[in-house]
């Protein structure tokens, strides 16, 4: 089974910043297209960005578009997720994601998970 730990996350004021990271140790990093996707109480996981297994393309939610950027980093076997402007709807809990398939967008499409970073984002 893939093992992803995601870390960064943290309770911040509406207008900062904050950047998660999610380790992938043991994967065959660069064959998985990677993904982000968030969590709020009482919703369903919803999409946030994501990005092809060389870190040439990404593809993002219109929520999240121009304010949060994904990045890989092959040679780390991780991913980052780089959230600027949050705001409180953006509070949720972080989940990142592996696929063998590109620009994948719903949570069912991806095979393994971490466990979740908690993001609060306080007005």
């Amino acid at each position: 089974q893939v093992q992803l730990v995601e870390s960064g996350g943290g309770l911040v004021q509406a207008g900062e910043s904050l950047t998660l990271s999610c380790a992938a140790p043991g994967l065959a990093f660069s064959r998985y297209n990677m993904a982000w996707f968030r969590q709020a109480p009482g919703k369903e996981r919803s999409f946030v960005a994501t990005v092809e297994r060389l870190g040439k393309s990404t593809y993002y939610a219109d929520s999240v578009k121009g304010r949060f950027t994904i990045s890989r980093d092959n040679a780390k076997n991780t991913v980052y997720l780089r959230m600027n402007s949050l705001k409180p709807e953006d509070t949720a809990v972080y989940y990142c994601a592996a696929a063998a398939a590109a620009y994948l967008v719903r949570a069912q499409d991806y095979h393994d998970w971490g466990q979740g970073t908690q993001v609060t984002v306080s007005s």
